[in-house]
């Protein structure tokens, strides 16, 4: 099997994803997993995919992220985990769709509009 590629997408954050056979050692940015994403919640949300599809061994997954802040970008990296498991095997499609983890989530900050004081909040309006 050769190198899979995948990207990975959330708010202004994106991964690309590089899976290839292993032991199951995950690199974010040349780090270790642990150091790169501290909290266990987001190393939760990096592994649930590997975990759905029992692959949690199997693989070892190189990660270039950038952009956004840390959440997005935990979640950009396991869209891109996500879409790599499904091209090894069709039938993890069925198991990842249903959790939500194929779908790209579309929400971005809103720009802020000249006129304004932000996207939606105006400047104090006075009638005389």
């Amino acid at each position: 099997m050769e190198v899979i590629h995948k990207i990975g997408r959330r708010k202004t954050a994106v991964a690309r994803a590089y899976i290839a056979p292993g032991k199951g050692n995950i690199t974010i940015n040349k780090k270790d997993l642990a150091n790169y994403f501290t909290t266990a919640t987001l190393q939760y949300k990096v592994k649930q995919p590997l975990a759905l599809t029992n692959n949690d061994d199997n693989f070892d997954i190189t990660v270039n992220v950038y952009g956004g802040g840390i959440t997005g970008q935990a979640e950009a990296v396991r869209l891109a985990i996500s879409r790599a498991m499904c091209e090894l095997d069709t039938e993890n499609r069925l198991i990842l769709k249903p959790e939500g983890l194929l779908t790209r989530d579309p929400r971005m900050v809103e720009r802020k509009k000249f006129g304004q004081k932000k996207a939606r909040k105006k400047f104090q309006f006075s009638k005389r």
